[in-house]
């Protein structure tokens, strides 16, 4: 791959087509499983930021395509059939992490997120509640 990659798009095109569909496919899966989620680009790896912290990652290799970032507690036994390190999951496109798995994993990423940094305050809410609010004052 070229060392100039800066984006997801232009990661994911040069990539070998068998590795482009997996990643895609986990590309939807995480976004599916974590609504909120943002991509960005960190690391030279296509990830997803949550509460503008950095959620997962997903990458390929020569030999594998992988899911990097610490697995939550409790997934060790359901990985078992997967190449594993403190940091990663590898997988083939022929033999992908199961979608159920990679939802549930990505679900309690997201509760450990959520726990750690706290749920940012949406700003469109906020501003509506303040404008009620200010309503019912005045109809007092």
């Amino acid at each position: 791959m070229k060392s100039k990659i800066s984006n997801t798009d232009d990661y994911l095109t040069a990539l070998p087509n068998d590795q482009r569909e997996a990643l895609l496919k986990l590309r939807k899966q995480i976004l599916t499983a974590a609504p909120g989620a943002e991509e960005h680009f960190g690391y030279g790896l296509p990830g997803f930021k949550l509460l503008g912290h950095p959620l997962i990652y997903m990458g390929a290799a020569k030999e594998h395509c992988a899911l990097y970032g610490k697995m939550p507690a409790g997934f060790a036994e359901a990985l078992k059939g997967f190449k594993q390190s403190k940091g990663s999951v590898h997988f083939t496109p022929a033999k992908p992490i199961p979608a159920a798995l990679v939802k549930a994993i990505v679900k309690a990423k997201v509760m450990e997120q959520h726990a750690r940094w706290g749920v940012k305050p949406d700003k469109k809410a906020t501003a509506q509640a303040k404008t009620a609010n200010r309503r019912m004052a005045t109809r007092k």
